[in-house]
């Protein structure tokens, strides 16, 4: 069995292809460390509610209320990822699903109300240092990928009564939910009932609190559709 294969039956991708230009020092680098990760999420895979075949957990990753965590399989958790699952629903993550270092997965910002949770379909990445604040609840699709520093909040506080402080006029929840195959740029802002459509392409630091369909190319702050992708 060549390397290429080796690598594709672990990680679960049957489309991965090796570069030759990659050398065998560095493969076995990440080998190591992707060992390393798999022995980790073997020893910590009991303690969650659901898993599938083969978890990898990076160094520092902390699961909150682990028996609200659901993932699939060959999920992959880098280094200082944060689950606090407490919510209603917990935290579903699909099958090779990918979160990045730094990056933080919070389902509730108050324990007089717990929010909904988060669900993230198959095949899809987030880069480094991902925010999610999921009180109103973040459902996001399959093949999904996205930059870093991309920030989701599910949750609004309200301000309209001049007479009372903002802070205890409560707020309000809507949720966010992203598409299938939809790219994702670089510090993009989700707001409290952002919608986006199967296929959208998101331009890096845009400001999202529409609704948009499917296979629009959206940008600015805030966010607008500018054509189609085809």
């Amino acid at each position: 069995m060549s390397l290429e294969n080796v690598i594709r039956k672990i990680i679960g991708k049957d489309s991965f292809h090796l570069s030759e230009e990659v050398p065998i020092t560095y493969v076995m680098r990440k080998g190591k460390i992707y060992v390393a990760g798999l022995i980790r999420g073997f020893v910590r895979r009991f303690s969650l509610k659901e898993n599938g075949k083969r978890l990898f957990l990076g160094k520092h990753v902390k699961t909150i209320v682990p028996s609200k965590i659901y993932l699939g399989s060959n999920v992959r958790l880098e280094e200082n990822v944060i689950l606090d699952a407490l919510s209603r629903e917990g935290i579903h993550l699909g099958d090779r699903v990918k979160i990045g270092e730094n990056s933080k997965l919070l389902c509730t910002g108050s324990l007089h109300d717990i929010g909904k949770g988060i669900s993230i379909g198959n095949d899809t990445s987030f880069a480094e240092n991902t925010f999610f604040g999921a009180a109103g609840g973040i459902e996001v699709g399959n093949d999904v990928i996205s930059g870093q520093d991309v920030r989701f909040h599910a949750e609004n506080h309200n301000f309209s009564d001049k007479e009372v402080l903002i802070r205890n006029q409560g707020v309000s929840r809507k949720g966010i939910k992203i598409g299938n195959n939809v790219w994702i740029g670089s510090g993009v802002v989700f707001l409290d009932g952002a919608q986006i459509g199967d296929g959208c392409v998101i331009g890096a630091n845009a400001i999202v609190n529409g609704v948009f369909s499917e296979n629009n190319i959206i940008v600015g702050a805030p966010a607008k559709a500018i054509r189609k992708r085809f």
